[in-house]
């Protein structure tokens, strides 16, 4: 099968009309990462009806223990079915091991490390060489954070993100016993000994986590711990960042207090940039949670139309899509792997 791509191996797994909105598929093997059997699926939502015209593109992050179906229900429900009927061209990408993105060769070490300096900027270049133009980037939770490190570390920057929207995303709330050393040793030991985090056990969503992930954040949040890696501060990188930025928290949201997203959000750089909180108290008809924030039909009425109004006060005037690879696209891949099928 020929490649749908010019700068990786993509192939378009399915194509299908969903009702009112056509739904691609497609698989990426970017081999910009020390794993090479790392896969991506990636959905793109558009209306179908609309033939080879496509809006402004956006790419939606889900969270931890998800998959694409946060944003977009086999019913045709969601933000990401939303905003395609809006006009918007929508990509919904899948974390390695997620939905229909197959389990990599070294899946129980995937980090969120991995997923900000390899795998974002391959979805960024791929959904750039498709519309022909920079899409805005969301991410809800564990979505929000990659989308942060990425930017923090400088592997995704101007010329991929328009703005970036996060919803319940926080890298500094204080787990202070962990800050104690030998209870970080021994939670370390503990998970070390585990492969994965069942979603379903845990009860906080249908797909699991490798534990890689796990162990990155007990770093992060122990003893002397930053939001980084060994190779870049992203925490400080997070101070130069100048894009347009919404930071969205939820007052009843005990996973990712508002003082805590706050402070992320106070942590960047830009000019352009809002803060909400949905809850009671700032005009909103409940305190919302984790999820509900953006999964349920208060968020339908009352946060959906914020993003709308959002992307629409921040979609600046670009070319329409072409579908052909611009020359100046960041690329970390391997060239010789261009014209290979998949």
């Amino acid at each position: 099968m020929q490649s749908s791509s010019h700068l990786f191996p993509v192939a378009l797994i399915s194509a299908e009309r969903r009702g009112d909105l056509s739904e691609d598929v497609y698989r990426l093997k970017p081999a910009n990462s020390p794993d090479v059997s790392v896969e991506l699926a990636v959905t793109r939502l558009g209306l179908a009806d609309a033939g080879l015209a496509r809006g402004v593109p956006v790419i939606l992050l889900h969270g931890s223990f998800s998959n694409r179906r946060f944003w977009y229900s086999p019913k045709g429900v969601g933000l990401g079915a939303f905003l395609a009927r809006a006009g918007f061209d929508v990509w919904l990408p899948e974390m390695r091991g997620h939905g229909l993105s197959v389990r990599n060769q070294q899946w129980r070490n995937n980090r969120v490390a991995d997923y900000a300096r390899y795998d974002l900027p391959a979805i960024a270049a791929f959904v750039r060489e498709q519309s022909g133009q920079v899409p805005h980037w969301i991410g809800h939770s564990q979505g929000g954070i990659t989308l942060a490190a990425a930017l923090g570390g400088q592997y995704l920057g101007e010329p991929a993100v328009a703005s970036a929207a996060f919803f319940g995303t926080q890298v500094n709330r204080r787990y202070w016993p962990l800050k104690i050393p030998p209870v970080e040793w021994g939670a370390h030991l503990l998970l070390k000994r585990c492969a994965q985090l069942s979603g379903t056990r845990l009860k906080r969503g249908p797909e699991d986590e490798p534990i890689g992930i796990a162990l990155e954040s007990l770093r992060w949040n122990g003893f002397l711990g930053r939001f980084k890696d060994a190779e870049r501060d992203w925490w400080a990188g997070l101070a130069e960042v100048r894009l347009p930025i919404m930071a969205v928290a939820a007052a009843g949201d005990l996973k990712t207090p508002e003082r805590a997203c706050r402070t992320l959000y106070d942590q960047m750089g830009s000019e352009a940039r809002k803060f909400i909180t949905l809850g009671h108290a700032h005009g909103f008809s409940s305190d919302f949670g984790h999820a509900e924030m953006l999964v349920s039909d208060a968020a339908q009425a009352e946060v959906w139309p914020l993003v709308l109004e959002w992307l629409h006060g921040h979609t600046a005037l670009q070319p329409s899509g072409t579908g052909k690879h611009s020359d100046d696209t960041p690329l970390g891949f391997r060239q010789a792997e261009v014209e290979a099928t998949m």
